[in-house]
């Protein structure tokens, strides 16, 4: 018999040194409904506790590392979710994806070397650029008729112009909620492949697609791409498990690989996290009914946000997402300026949204809602979003 997933279920995260439900420690009411941080509030698969029980039970936490079964399991996840195999060479753990970039825009690049984003665009990209020394060159997205396209006459005259080394790619896009097409993927392949720009494919929200989308692993698209490209992927978002800092890097060129594991010793680190490697494993063998069963919640709780807002607030616009549990929603219409705007939502709603400019100039007019909570709580947010705009 097929188990059922209770995503209604209202989890109490105050006092577990969650980062997302301290509002206080922020400067926020205490009473303030958190949808920030790409943050499930939903419990891990039980597939995952029960194997993080067993670690704990066993009592012992030395250096650990993955051995060939945990590298089956990752296989065995892309060739069913992605039609897509790897050598087991290419695989380089890391803490996360954001630390991984850090270690790429070092190892792969010089200090003012020009590097791509797509704002808007998840903001740690724009930092990693800054906090490294290299100079941060913008490929504008196109928003019309409340969708987003690439420009891709800018694209390549920022690369060619600006003689680009790396471009960082955001698939499926956070904040947008684009997930690229396979001829997009390929258009922008072929560009960085002309002009010898390497390519960082940040995939993290690679298995949050609606229906109706598909996401195409990059690597996947040629395999003239696997000379230029570091593929970013973790089972962090998928199944809740950042807090135990674990992703898997992929980097088919040994030169290139060479070069980011020795950024990555002179960082001092080593061994994965043993936790992490327990919950990727166990998720990946026996986590996909539940993540179907996530996928189908979080559909509904995206058309519950569309409904609600074309009954309640028509003049708040929602770009629709084709992948990520991450939504972007447009207040241009409202005319308030953004501080103005932050400041009836964190102030008069008590909602913890994340302000569009986080994202860069581009997200001026918008918010970052993460619909993953039980449906209870979105409806409750809208409800104070819709009495402070009264």
């Amino acid at each position: 018999m097929r188990q059922t997933f209770d995503f209604d279920r209202i989890i109490d995260r105050s006092n577990t040194y969650s980062v997302k439900h301290d509002p206080v420690a922020f400067g926020r009411p205490a009473d303030t409904i958190p949808l920030w941080v790409a943050d499930m509030d939903f419990q891990a698969p039980p597939c995952v506790l029960e194997a993080l029980s067993k670690q704990v039970s066993h009592g012992i936490f030395g250096y650990s590392d993955a051995d060939a079964a945990y590298i089956a399991s990752l296989q065995g996840w892309f060739s069913r979710r992605f039609d897509w195999t790897f050598e087991p060479d290419w695989l380089v753990k890391t803490p996360g994806i954001v630390i991984a970039v850090h270690m790429a825009l070092r190892s792969l690049t010089q200090p003012d070397d020009a590097i791509l984003i797509q704002e808007p665009v998840y903001y740690p990209f724009r930092k990693a650029i800054e906090y490294t020394g290299r100079t941060t060159v913008v490929n504008e997205l196109r928003y019309e008729n409340g969708a987003y396209s690439i420009d891709f006459v800018d694209f390549e005259e920022k690369i060619a112009e600006n003689n680009v080394k790396m471009f960082i790619l955001c698939n499926p896009h956070n904040p947008i909620g684009r997930v690229w097409s396979r001829a997009e993927l390929v258009r922008m392949g072929d560009i960085c492949q002309r002009h010898g720009v390497l390519v960082i494919a940040d995939e993290i929200h690679q298995d949050f697609i609606y229906p109706g989308h598909k996401h195409e692993v990059f690597l996947s698209l040629n395999p003239a791409y696997h000379d230029f490209t570091v593929a970013c992927t973790a089972p962090s978002k998928t199944f809740n498990l950042a807090g135990l800092q674990l992703s898997n890097i992929f980097i088919p060129n040994p030169d290139l690989r060479k070069a980011f594991k020795a950024e990555y010793r002179r960082c001092g680190m080593s061994e994965p996290s043993l936790m992490g490697i327990a919950a990727c494993k166990a998720a990946y063998d026996g986590g996909e009914d539940w993540l179907e069963q996530l996928l189908d919640y979080l559909t509904g709780n995206l058309d519950f946000l569309r409904s609600y807002l074309q009954a309640h607030l028509p003049a708040v616009r929602l770009v629709e997402p084709e992948g990520t549990y991450l939504v972007w929603l447009d207040f241009s219409a409202l005319g308030m300026s953004d501080a103005a705007l932050d400041a009836l939502i964190s102030r008069k709603a008590r909602l913890w949204l994340d302000d569009g400019l986080m994202f860069g100039a581009s997200g001026s007019g918008f918010q970052r809602v993460n619909i993953a909570c039980p449906r209870s709580v979105l409806a409750q947010a809208l409800d104070r979003l819709v009495e402070a705009l009264k």
